[in-house]
């Protein structure tokens, strides 16, 4: 996508497919359920949240939506649970549009990188 987005609602509307734009919603949903103070705003031309710093990103494909904790201890957490999803080395996950997204795992990864961020925050 070319297209600058001034919001992660404008990135999610701006969407041509409707099935992709209700999966980045759901996503949005567990990270504003989880904390509802987290920031959301575009970053790297892609939506992100920001809690006590950087919280994660993700992003829209023609086949899966990328998926960005902002932390690397978040693969070693998670190895089993991520491990049936394409990985890549620089801290991200796909997830496929073919297939259920995994919204228990992303809520768990919210809630970890959220824990995290607070631990970082107190020092």
């Amino acid at each position: 996508m070319n297209a600058k987005f001034a919001s992660i609602d404008e990135y999610i509307a701006g969407q041509a497919d409707e099935e992709v734009k209700r999966r980045l919603e759901l996503i949005c949903k567990v990270i504003r359920d989880a904390e509802p103070s987290a920031e959301g705003r575009i970053s790297y031309d892609m939506p992100a949240f920001f809690f006590k710093g950087k919280l994660l990103y993700f992003c829209a494909f023609k086949k899966h939506i990328g998926f960005y904790p902002a932390s690397m201890t978040v693969f070693d957490k998670f190895r089993n649970e991520l491990g049936e999803f394409k990985q890549s080395g620089r801290g991200t996950v796909q997830f496929p549009h073919a297939s259920d997204l995994p919204l228990e795992l992303i809520k768990k990864i919210v809630a970890f990188r959220i824990g995290e961020n607070r631990q970082r925050a107190i020092g």
